[in-house]
């Protein structure tokens, strides 16, 4: 990791030549392309994603390639629970899938000195959801904590029948040591 200059740390992977840094406002249409581009997420607004890489920045990370936003993860602090990282989203653009990209946007942000204090993560995944369940089973194990999952929002009571239901998912707890560890860029 290295401080840039606006006093937050990047991750670069020298082998791949990616750069993982914290995101700017400027950054959300981009964001919002790559989102949208995937088809594979639910799509918020651009205003959405100019919060998220603005007043959540903190707790959301991008990763570039040659200058272009190659994947995202928007996360946040829930209210009650300050030690926390709930993962609203993680994309990756196609061309660069198979690089333990959201692995890596996760740790991150897990290893920024402005979130010393989480303990766990937290998301959501429809059963359905094969590449995200590796992908949080991965986080769990390179933290060295538990994966626990229980029902959520449900189809039927929230999602009015037009969304698979989301089971919660939380990792953790987990000490400090190991989220700076399990950076790896």
């Amino acid at each position: 990791m290295r401080m840039n200059t606006s006093g937050h740390f990047d991750t670069v992977a020298e082998s791949t030549g990616v750069k993982i840094r914290v995101p700017h406002a400027s950054d959300g249409p981009r964001v919002w392309r790559l989102v949208t581009d995937t088809g594979a997420l639910d799509n918020n607004s651009l205003y959405s994603n100019l919060l998220q890489c603005s007043h959540f920045a903190a707790t959301c990370a991008l990763a570039e390639m040659d200058g272009e936003i190659v994947a995202w993860m928007s996360g946040y602090m829930p209210p009650n629970q300050p030690d926390t990282l709930f993962v609203w989203q993680i994309c990756v653009a196609d061309a660069a899938r198979g690089h333990g990209l959201g692995q890596e946007l996760i740790a991150a942000v897990l290893a920024r000195p402005e979130n010393a204090g989480l303990r766990h993560v937290e998301c959501t995944i429809t059963p359905s959801n094969a590449a995200s369940w590796s992908l949080f089973h991965k986080v769990a194990d390179n933290l060295n904590a538990d994966l626990k999952s229980q029902p959520h929002f449900l189809s039927e009571t929230h999602m009015d029948w037009q969304h698979e239901s989301e089971l919660r998912v939380i990792i953790g707890p987990f000490e400090a040591d190991e989220a700076a560890s399990s950076v790896s860029v």
